[in-house]
Formats: C-alpha cells, sequence, structure tokens
C-alpha cells in the first residue's frame, strides 16, 4: 500500500467512562440499600427481589450515558439500545430543541438523523472540532440549508467555556 498513513482515531467523549462508572454505581447502591432495607424488615421476598432488580435495571438505563465519538466527516450516538450516526459533512439541517435541556437534531443528506445533547460538545473540544469542520464542509457543497445560526452560537458558548476554563487554569478567574 503505497502513501497510506495510519487511519485516523476516533474522537470520543472523554468523559463517558466516568459516567457510565457513575451510572453502574448509583444503580448498584441503590438495589443494595433496597435489598437492605427489605432484609432488615424482614420483608425480603422473591417477588420483591425481582421489583428492587426490575427498578434498578430502569434506573440505571435512565443513567447510562451515550457514547459519542466523531471522526473526519462523521459523528456517531450510541446508547444501550440504538445507534445513531450522520456525515457531518454532509449535513442538511441542524436544529436546537428547548432552553434548558436543549437537544440537538443533526440530520445529512442520505437522511439520517442523530440526536445529542450539545453539553457533550461544550465539555469535549475535540468532539466540537470534527463536528465544525464537517459543518464547514456541508456550508462549501451547499447542503446545509438550516441551522447555519444554531451552529454559529454552539460554537461562541463553547469558545467561552474554552476561555473560561483557560482564566481559570492561569488564576486570573
Amino acid at each position: 500500500m503505497q502513501g497510506s498513513g495510519p487511519l485516523p482515531v476516533p474522537t470520543g467523549d472523554r468523559h463517558w467512562r466516568g459516567s457510565a462508572r457513575f451510572a453502574v454505581g448509583c444503580a448498584l447502591a441503590f438495589l443494595g440499600m433496597t435489598l437492605l432495607v427489605d432484609l432488615d424488615g424482614e420483608t425480603l421476598t422473591p417477588p420483591r427481589a425481582l421489583l428492587w432488580l426490575a427498578l434498578t435495571a430502569l434506573l440505571f438505563t435512565i443513567l447510562f450515558p451515550q457514547r459519542v465519538t466523531a471522526g473526519p466527516g462523521w459523528l456517531a450516538v450510541r446508547g444501550l439500545v440504538r445507534r445513531q450516526s450522520v456525515r457531518t459533512d454532509a449535513l442538511v439541517a441542524v436544529r436546537q430543541h428547548g432552553r434548558v435541556s436543549a437537544l440537538l437534531t443533526l440530520r445529512d443528506t442520505d437522511g439520517c438523523r442523530l440526536d445529542l445533547d450539545p453539553r457533550i460538545l461544550v465539555a469535549n473540544p475535540l468532539l466540537w472540532h470534527e463536528l465544525d469542520t464537517g459543518v464547514r464542509r456541508s456550508r462549501e457543497r451547499g447542503t446545509l440549508l438550516e441551522g447555519t445560526d444554531v451552529v454559529e452560537r454552539l460554537g461562541h458558548q463553547i469558545d467561552d467555556a474554552a476561555a473560561q476554563a483557560v482564566l481559570r487554569a492561569s488564576g486570573m478567574f
């Protein structure tokens, strides 16, 4: 193979492992406490143990974070059940839903759709860089017809967060 270099390594959410450990820890703590309370009260029965297991599984499912990865021209989100991915270099629309608990929705020319929490992008500048590069390519190609204002607003938010982090690290903030 002439001229082939190493394949680019996908960029991932650097906080995902900690969030996943938190979800496991919370679920196990909940299960342990409920079983201990039932054991102490001598009310633990097989149906109650199944109830606690089911509620623990539900809590884990709610708390388990989506895993976000990106590479040149793509962004993917994988949860417990489904996987979504879009081509960031062929985006058609970028929308933000809600104000407090905002959700970013990306749609590409293939009709694929991806929903993601923009706070993940704020916390992971490398993921943001991959998305921003793809958005620029989409603009150049003329495919991005809706949502350039959303991307610009998010870019300013990420730049502000990065500036605050630098100032905090230098002791000036």
